[in-house]
């Protein structure tokens, strides 16, 4: 068959369905066990009872080093494109060439996907919950029969674990909107809730993929590197910085899509973004202010807009922060940021990062440098005689540690 999965790789997904037989701890306990080390500014694993460190995030063994990279092909306008084959592409490590072992489409037709949404459902993101929800559940209709799909919520909470039955996984989410339009809301705490994925849920899956829909606003609440912590948020804190969290992306196998609810403000100007910033901010107010029945709609927009622009500062500071921190974490791992400015957009996003997932490939190779020194190490990959076109996916990995 013209796109058939190599032995070795059939293999490989068997031991890494094998490693997930014993049963998973209590989801998010990992990061109990994490201890700010204020010396060396980085989150440290606590010693356990006996004295040996916890496992919480060993790196998987394996007796294979195949190094698999899922990646897109774009043309010059950014379209993705098809129809290639595994002598198409040219392969180097730390600019030495290296050669395809294993070649597969990423449509999930060969190998099953690991799909985890994890989606924030705090008041800030009530606008958006909805319409998001529904067009999860249309994501759901379209995964094959040889997919699994987990749902974990900015409570840190796996609300479903791994499975194939769409039946549940829409259930769920409609419990999800339920439960948000009711009495309870998240707790804004989306970082932790992808560190804990990356550390217990999706380190030993097949294709580790990740929706991470959320305004990233946990980011204020995670350990400040080389600056001062605010009075009083000393018990607040969390004990991880970004950095910890970007260096575990890092070091994962998932592609991680951010969604990021809100109007954009990355890459827009100065003064683009203070306008915007006034939309954003009577977005979230107006949401909070409507569930608790507070103020009548066209009042609170009248005096937003003659509030003065300083009003609006260290909003749109933050917000910008947030929002460049979350699309920074997407690219990468080679997936990409989506920005959901109004509710009715959700169902495009979902349906072009479905898309988009459906035409990659899934390039293998067993590096030629056999060294397993734990070092970072660049990978680049090509479309042989098409330097026009671009390459999306991860661009370098972590050697395996350990004798050879």
């Amino acid at each position: 068959m013209k796109y058939q999965l190599s032995f070795v790789v059939c293999c490989v997904l068997c031991l890494l369905v094998a490693a997930q037989s014993p049963k998973r701890e209590e989801f998010g306990s990992s990061l109990k066990r994490l201890k700010w080390d204020e010396k060396k500014q980085v989150a440290v694993e606590q010693k356990a009872s006996n004295g040996e460190v916890a496992s919480g995030d060993d790196v998987l063994k394996m007796e294979t080093t195949l190094a698999i990279f899922d990646v897109l092909v774009l043309d010059a306008q950014g379209r993705s494109l098809t129809g290639f084959t595994k002598d198409d592409f040219a392969v180097s490590e730390d600019n030495k060439p290296q050669e395809v072992a294993a070649f597969s489409l990423g449509d999930g037709s060969t190998i099953p996907r690991s799909i985890v949404l994890i989606i924030d459902y705090s008041g800030s993101q009530l606008p958006y919950l909805q319409n998001s929800i529904e067009a999860a559940k249309t994501l759901v209709d379209k995964l094959t029969p040889r997919d699994r799909m987990a749902i974990v919520t900015d409570d840190v909470e796996l609300l479903v674990d791994f499975t194939s039955d769409k039946g549940k996984l829409k259930k769920n989410l409609d419990s999800l909107r339920k439960k948000a339009f009711g009495s309870h809301l998240g707790r804004s705490e989306q970082y932790s809730a992808l560190l804990a994925t990356l550390r217990e849920l999706v380190k030993s899956e097949e294709r580790p993929i990740i929706l991470f829909q959320t305004d990233g606003d946990e980011l204020s609440r995670l350990q400040p590197l080389g600056e001062a912590m605010r009075p009083g948020f000393e018990t607040r804190v969390k004990p991880y910085s970004f950095q910890d969290i970007y260096t575990t992306v890092q070091k994962s196998r998932a592609t991680i899509y951010t969604i990021i609810p809100g109007v954009q403000l990355a890459g827009k100007s100065p003064e683009e973004q203070l306008r915007r910033a006034r939309e954003v901010y009577a977005q979230r107010l107006h949401s909070m202010r409507k569930r608790m029945g507070e103020e009548p709609v066209e009042a609170f927009l009248a005096r937003m807009r003659q509030m003065p622009d300083s009003y609006f500062q260290p909003m749109l500071t933050m917000q910008h922060r947030q929002q460049l921190a979350a699309a920074g974490i997407a690219k990468l791992t080679g997936g990409w940021a989506e920005f959901l400015e109004s509710p009715e957009q959700a169902a495009a996003i979902y349906d072009r990062i479905l898309a988009g997932i459906n035409r990659r490939y899934i390039i293998g190779y067993y590096p030629a440098n056999e060294a397993r020194d734990g070092k970072l190490r660049k990978v680049k990959i090509e479309v042989k005689g098409h330097p026009e076109y671009r390459i999306l996916g991860k661009q370098s990995y972590y050697a395996k540690e350990g004798e050879k």
